[in-house]
């Protein structure tokens, strides 16, 4: 039997209202605490839903183990973009003044750890001024005895051919030591003030350090 468009209107509301007669009725037999369990469990996944997103780091490129989003302090910066900022405390300054880059993850692919040992070798940034630091699980500075948290253009202890070579560890090193602490893993940052025109253009062009794992304890 052809329905008319009236007809057929008619027949798609009823359905929908049996459908949500149906919901409300499953609904008004729940206890207050399976009532409880299911707002628990909403809430949770849309937090977890949330969390993944802001630690997988939307809109990101790039370079080796090293990656960044040139949405960092920028306008174009979505919600997740600026949770990810303010939870993992990255001083977003204008893209045009500082690029950010970070690295979990060793040349091999395995997380970066306190147990291991590693070697950060390269040469000046393409930028006025760079540093590269540490941070730990908790995404901050990493505390210990020798108050070294860091290397810059300006710290780093140069090698003959002008390169510079940062050792990673938990136990004291020659030369360019980084202090990580035992049994923890850790990231590094390396911040670009004032970059050149092209590493705004191009991030995934951009040179950085090799980051090798010597050996493990």
């Amino acid at each position: 039997m052809k329905l008319n468009g009236r007809e057929a209107g008619r027949r798609v509301r009823d359905a929908a209202v049996r459908g949500w007669q149906g919901v409300l009725a499953v609904w008004s037999r729940l206890g207050i605490w399976q009532w409880a369990a299911v707002l628990v469990i909403g809430i949770a996944a849309g937090l977890v839903s949330a969390l993944l997103a802001v630690a997988s780091g939307r809109g990101e490129v790039r370079s080796g183990v090293w990656a960044t989003s040139l949405t960092y302090g920028s306008a174009e910066a979505d919600i997740y973009t600026r949770a990810r900022v303010a939870l993992f405390g990255l001083l977003a300054l204008a893209r045009e003044q500082t690029v950010y880059y970070t690295a979990a993850r060793d040349a091999s692919g395995e997380p970066l750890s306190g147990d291991c040992t590693y070697i950060v070798r390269g040469r000046d940034l393409d930028a006025r001024w760079w540093s590269i630091t540490a941070y730990g699980p908790d995404s901050h500075l990493i505390p210990n005895e020798a108050g070294i948290y860091s290397y810059s253009k300006t710290s780093a202890v140069r090698e003959a051919d002008g390169s510079y070579v940062i050792r990673i560890s938990a136990e004291p090193q020659p030369g360019n030591w980084l202090p990580v602490k035992r049994g923890e893993r850790f990231d590094m940052t390396a911040r670009l003030y004032n970059p050149a025109a092209f590493v705004v253009e191009a991030p995934a062009a951009v040179v950085l350090p090799d980051i090798v794992r010597e050996g493990c304890r």
